[in-house]
């Protein structure tokens, strides 16, 4: 089973901030950051993740000012990872960059930075953006279209992996008798010439421990899907249905043959939101704790966000959720609350106290046992090949995964005793590519 970590700087429940167990400036906190760290690769997990926006995700600061989610206050995630290297030994170290407002050299060059910098654990999460306040930030009135965007992250994944192979693996000489840095034969510049990039090459970073940095994904979109299929050795999804869950992993899969890969090769993760107890009781008093936390103005102004920044204002509360218009930002998350609402029957209000919490992903609550058997379950089953756990609080929420539910998947063992390899793609069975 492969476990992720997803470290929202103080969980991903939309309340965790106000846990009095939670560091308040969390975002900004670094020794906060290398205790998960550390935590996460005492329990020998795969890999940390930390998502990212370039802009604050809203515009009312009376809202914003009530959260600790919205990008309001946190570090600019691969200078994270490269001090987390340094204080770290085995874990994978991965980040989300986005492909519409950054450029593919930067991108390639940080992350092969970072692999050599921590030994062969970079990762790298490649998404489109979907905040529209990030546009204010780079000169442009609103988003390009989702097709577009998405037109320019497979050309941007293209780019940057293409400079990852701009040299060969031992092109590097360092000989000083003869005073030969490289081997010029080794050196194949990029020369790419498409529709949103022109890049010359080569890199001017080695080519990494890694090859290729570990290439994940989130969309669940018709065009993230496709994304996916076509670029990503890991794939996050948001499912709380095995049966939903079983459909897009062998859509995925099957895309990702007209690709000419492996299907087998494309790792498929699905996110949990975990409540451990040692008791049932205790892990329900956990997440009513933080279910009493939630601030309405807070909660539905999430929901909006999570709905395609749809527009909610005089709508009944206690009413069920209208029919919202077509969003140009991120489809397929709306699309699955939208369908939540509907089957559970839930209101407005019930339907972001939800959405505070997983947002979508599935929640599990119980003792470690009952927690593993839904994992066990989902993974035995061959729907997915492990899961993205994301805490509702920290640092207690990852502790408690990590010093409960592991030893459980040990002792089952569905769950590695002891890393086995150094880099990430040795973690995820991921072959090398070679150049």
């Amino acid at each position: 089973m492969r476990l992720g970590a997803f470290l929202y700087p103080t969980g991903y429940h939309v309340a965790a901030w106000r846990h009095p167990g939670v560091p308040a400036d969390a975002g900004v906190n670094f020794a906060h950051y290398a205790e998960l760290a550390r935590t996460a690769e005492r329990g020998t997990l795969d890999f940390l993740f930390l998502p990212d926006s370039s802009a604050m995700r809203g515009a009312d600061l009376p809202e914003l000012s009530r959260a600790a989610i919205r990008y309001v206050a946190q570090f600019e995630p691969l200078t994270l990872l490269g001090a987390l290297a340094a204080v770290t030994e085995r874990i994978g170290l991965t980040a989300t960059v986005s492909s519409t407002y950054n450029e593919p050299y930067h991108t390639a060059r940080k992350i092969a930075s970072l692999d050599h910098i921590s030994g062969g654990r970079a990762g790298w999460n490649l998404v489109t953006s979907q905040n529209p306040y990030e546009a204010y930030n780079f000169g442009l009135p609103e988003h390009p279209e989702h097709a577009a965007r998405y037109r320019r992250a497979h050309e941007f994944a293209e780019v940057v992996k293409g400079l990852w192979d701009t040299w060969s693996d031992d092109a590097w000489v360092r000989d000083k008798d003869s005073g030969r840095f490289f081997d010029p034969e080794r050196i194949r510049p990029l020369d790419h010439r498409g529709e949103h990039f022109s890049v010359r090459g080569p890199l001017n970073v080695p080519r990494g421990p890694q090859g290729h940095p570990v290439t994940l994904q989130a969309g669940s979109s018709e065009a993230g899907r496709e994304l996916a299929a076509a670029t990503a050795d890991v794939v996050f999804t948001a499912q709380h249905d095995k049966d939903d869950v079983r459909a897009f992993t062998e859509d995925v899969r099957a895309r990702a043959g007209k690709y000419g890969r492996d299907p087998s090769s494309v790792l498929v993760m699905a996110g949990v939101f975990p409540f451990v107890g040692r008791t049932r009781a205790e892990a329900e008093e956990k997440r009513e704790r933080l279910q009493d936390l939630i601030d309405p103005e807070v909660g539905l102004a999430l929901l909006q966000s999570e709905l395609g920044h749809a527009d909610l204002s005089g709508c009944d509360l206690d009413g069920p959720l209208p029919e919202l218009p077509p969003s140009d930002s991120g489809r397929s998350r709306g699309d699955l609350l939208a369908r939540m609402a509907a089957d559970d029957g839930l209101s407005i209000r019930q339907l972001y106290k939800r959405v505070a919490g997983s947002r979508g992903h599935r929640q599990v609550v119980g003792t470690a046992e009952s927690v593993a058997d839904e994992l066990t379950d989902w993974y035995e089953s061959g729907v997915v090949d492990g899961f993205v756990v994301m805490p509702p609080s920290l640092p207690d929420g990852l502790a408690d995964f990590v010093d409960l539910v592991v030893p459980e998947l040990r002792r089952r063992g569905l769950f590695r005793t002891a890393y086995e390899g150094r880099t990430l793609r040795d973690h995820l069975g991921l072959h090398r590519p070679v150049r």
